[in-house]
């Protein structure tokens, strides 16, 4: 077996846990420890939101952060990412419940998490580092939007109308809201807001999320309010089961659940992107990450979720912010993260069903609220009106219709403007002719291109090379073109007949080693009206259409 060809044992390993994955555990253990007990704690009230604002239930969502945690942690491909519900994963799946049923859910999970595991094994782990920027970030502000706006009708104390617009929906739930139990909710949001500003900017150490839940929680029991809360909760974890199906609910899921595995295989590289830059608090990286080991681990843990009755999971990038924070350096932290979750199932499930919704509202909405980046927003928006109106896209279409088809349309519109500046970067100059001149050179055309010459280019091209007048022989020189693709291939050959028809005979001057293949298979040298029409040398080029010049003179004579 060839050097450059990877043994297929080899390629599998590579998604499977090693020793490495745990190297340095003997001198970080402690804080991976701590760490771990940290984010559990954070995870707890996100997990409980994010399950009840996506129409599955509370329970679900803390089952999804404990199983998918824990697959995710060993089979992952970050060393620190923590895994679980997200608030962009509740953004699709809340119109799916509304359609088809919580019960749907958990085969969702799975379906969406073999084509996650299909996607990592593919190899395209590196194709997230091709999504720009702008969509990023407008992707990230219309989730934001989309979070905060769901969480209205908890604040009011309302239900929400399954299956509408999220902006519609809560504008239903406002107006629908009545006295006194909207002041109440609205107070306790209100609270619950105040008590994680607070904390956070004078006790960072301490779990912000969870002293505002249990704060609200304290309140409402002390004073008896009679406002929605979660409920009963299971004592323990379900018996893992293959949820039913059949040939209809596979076929009405296929696209929910491609939509799915998109959202999830987009959010946990992102995130496992992002935590890769990050420092911890002494300072060092977090370390390398294997994107197509991330997502078959994504993958696996969102199959394990579905199979417990949970719903599908990704890297959760605020969960993973306070991992790294924290100290951890190896996968033990976010395993002990889904242990400490566990615990609360079997030992604190009463106290947490008397949870008020409200509380979890609040608790999304300034979430929500610190997903948007006021710095950066101004910098997209102050960088070039290509990349803003890019941003502004895909944050309106991310909430006026899908997150999927809002990452689409702003790759699409990146990728035209991002052509437009490829195109307009593309030139046709005409030169003089180097040296000193001589008797006939009016008669001779040097033409460089430079930049580009592909699809979005090539006709503007073709056109001004088209229009010369008064010339006998055209030297198009190819040396400064970085670019060709087949269609600028093909309008070369288009102008090299054009011109041959005029009778202006073309040379062709520097075509790079790397264009060489494409323009013979292309014919653009079959095009010339002699093979000896191709030259690397400028001056040998200039010398040949001197002599055409002077026989033409001679003939016309």
């Amino acid at each position: 077996m060839s050097a450059g060809v990877r043994a297929p044992g080899k390629r599998a390993n590579q998604f499977l846990p090693s020793r490495l994955d745990y190297t340095g555990l003997g001198k970080s253990w402690r804080t991976d420890l701590l760490a771990g007990i940290t984010v559990g704690i954070v995870a707890l009230p996100l997990a409980l939101a994010f399950g009840v604002s996506s129409g599955v239930g509370a329970e679900a969502g803390l089952i999804t952060a404990i199983v998918a945690g824990l697959v995710a942690a060993v089979m992952g491909g970050s060393p620190v990412q923590v895994s679980g519900p997200t608030g962009a994963m509740v953004v699709v799946l809340a119109p799916v419940v509304a359609v088809h049923g919580a019960g749907s859910v958990a085969l969702l999970s799975v379906m969406a998490g073999l084509l996650v595991c299909v996607l990592g094994f593919s190899g395209l782990g590196r194709a997230v580092a091709f999504i720009p920027w702008p969509v990023v970030e407008g992707f990230t502000l219309g989730i934001a939007a989309i979070i905060f706006l769901q969480q209205v009708p908890l604040a009011t104390g309302t239900s929400g109308v399954p299956g509408h617009n999220t902006l519609l929906a809560a504008v239903e739930a406002a107006s629908g809201a009545r006295v006194p139990t909207a002041l109440v909710t609205l107070a306790l949001v209100a609270g619950v807001a105040v008590v994680m500003v607070l904390v956070q900017k004078l006790f960072r150490a301490l779990p912000a999320s969870l002293l505002a839940v249990l704060l609200a929680t304290a309140a409402a029991e002390l004073f008896q309010l009679g406002i929605p809360r979660i409920g009963p909760l299971p004592h323990s974890l379900p018996a893992p089961a293959i949820p039913a199906f059949d040939l209809a609910s596979l076929g009405s899921l296929a696209m929910p659940a491609v939509a799915v595995a998109c959202l999830a295989a987009i959010e946990s590289l992102l995130s496992a992107r992002v935590a890769a830059g990050m420092s911890g608090p002494d300072g060092t990286p977090s370390g390398p990450y294997s994107p197509d080991r991330e997502l078959t681990g994504q993958g696996l843990a969102s199959i394990a979720a579905g199979l417990f009755g949970g719903m599908p999971a990704t890297g959760a990038i605020a969960r993973t912010a306070v991992n790294v924070r924290s100290g951890a350096k190896t996968r033990l932290s976010a395993g002990v993260h889904a242990v400490v979750l566990l615990a609360i199932v079997y030992l604190a499930s009463g106290m947490v069903s008397r949870i008020p919704l409200a509380a979890l509202g609040g608790v999304l909405m300034v979430t929500a609220a610190r997903m948007v980046s006021r710095r950066t927003v101004t910098a997209i928006v102050r960088s070039t009106r290509a990349d803003a109106a890019v941003f502004i896209l895909t944050a309106t279409i991310t909430v006026a219709f899908d997150l999927i088809v809002a990452i689409q349309i702003g790759l699409a519109a990146a990728a035209l403007f991002t052509l437009r500046k490829f195109a307009s970067l593309s030139s046709v100059q005409r030169e003089e002719i180097p040296g000193p001149q001589a008797e006939g050179d009016e008669h001779i055309a040097v033409l460089r291109l430079d930049g580009a010459m592909f699809f979005g280019a090539a006709e503007r091209i073709l056109q001004e090379i088209s229009q010369i007048r008064d010339v006998q022989v055209a030297i198009i020189r190819l040396s400064q073109l970085r670019m060709l693709d087949a269609t600028g291939a093909h309008a070369l050959v288009e102008v090299i007949s054009a011109l041959e028809l005029q009778g202006i005979t073309v040379l062709l001057k520097g075509v790079r080693p790397d264009h060489l293949g494409l323009v013979t298979n292309v014919g653009v040298i079959r095009s010339l009206r002699h093979h000896r029409h191709l030259f690397e040398d400028l001056d040998d080029a200039v010398e040949h259409a001197r002599s055409h010049v002077r026989r033409n003179a001679a003939y016309r004579l």
